[in-house]
């Protein structure tokens, strides 16, 4: 598994996408919008973004311009409302699709051969809906090869200080286990090497790992561990870079984003 990561400034890459115009980019960048860091990121390139609802419906750029379409002319809504959901995945190159997060886990994919990617978030609700699985099967419906993606997952709140219910844990977990108990959840999840659950002193509570959680939903793919990077950032504990929620209590995000480009030849 890939975890370095080179930090640049107040921008994080990835050396997996490396090819992808990207970045993870941390409150020093706030509060500057998807459009203003894409014009610094790549010029050319459209520009997508979500109302986040902590789902797992995904959508493509088309599928944007229709739905805003429809609400403009059946709600007289204006341009600046944005369709609701948790991932992105580009149809075409030259296609910026962003993300915000200020705990959840940010996954920014591309494929090496057709060039497209997509950026998802995934807090612990996307996570039991495997948003991270719907979108890839979004990419394989547009032809990409399991094989061929390379997926990074950026900032967000480590599992040594992620506190949730045990409730919680196991509707999370129940995404890669065949279980459907709480406590027979929970005792699988503690049996998983490099186990997402972690112990908490709080009765009734645990420590949730959620990007180990979507790192097992992308093995259960067939996806291999060369093929995802984890940032070794956790939001929490690095108040100097990055808004945290549960830290805060205020709604302040980051901003993740990735742009398609031209199919490979090779």
């Amino acid at each position: 598994m890939h975890v370095g990561l080179d930090t640049w400034e107040y921008h994080t890459n990835c050396s997996l996408l490396e090819p992808w115009y990207h970045g993870f980019f941390t409150k020093q960048f706030s509060p500057s919008s998807p459009f203003e860091i894409t014009k610094a990121l790549h010029p050319e390139a459209s520009v997508y973004r979500l109302k986040q609802v902590h789902g797992n419906t995904v959508f493509s750029p088309q599928e944007i311009e229709d739905w805003l379409t429809k609400s403009i002319i059946n709600e007289g809504e204006d341009d600046s409302t944005f369709a609701s959901g948790d991932g992105l995945i580009s149809t075409e190159p030259s296609q910026a699709v962003w993300v915000a997060t200020a705990d959840c886990t940010p996954v920014l994919i591309a494929d090496e051969k057709t060039g497209q990617v997509a950026a998802v978030h995934a807090g612990w609700r996307g996570t039991a809906l495997k948003i991270v699985p719907q979108a890839i099967s979004r990419l394989q419906a547009q032809g990409s090869k399991l094989e061929n993606l390379r997926i990074a997952m950026g900032p967000a709140i480590s599992g040594e200080v992620y506190q949730v219910s045990e409730q919680v844990a196991a509707e999370v977990g129940a995404s890669i286990t065949p279980y459907n108990n709480e406590k027979t959840i929970l005792d699988a999840l503690q049996d998983i090497p490099l186990s997402p659950l972690l112990p908490d002193p709080e009765p009734g509570r645990v420590r949730l790992d959620v990007r180990r959680v979507n790192t097992l939903q992308m093995e259960t793919l067939g996806i291999s561990l060369e093929q995802i990077a984890i940032a070794p950032y956790c939001t929490y504990q690095t108040p100097e870079y990055f808004f945290s929620y549960r830290r805060e209590h205020q709604k302040k995000v980051q901003w993740s984003g990735i742009v398609s480009k031209n199919p490979t030849n090779h």
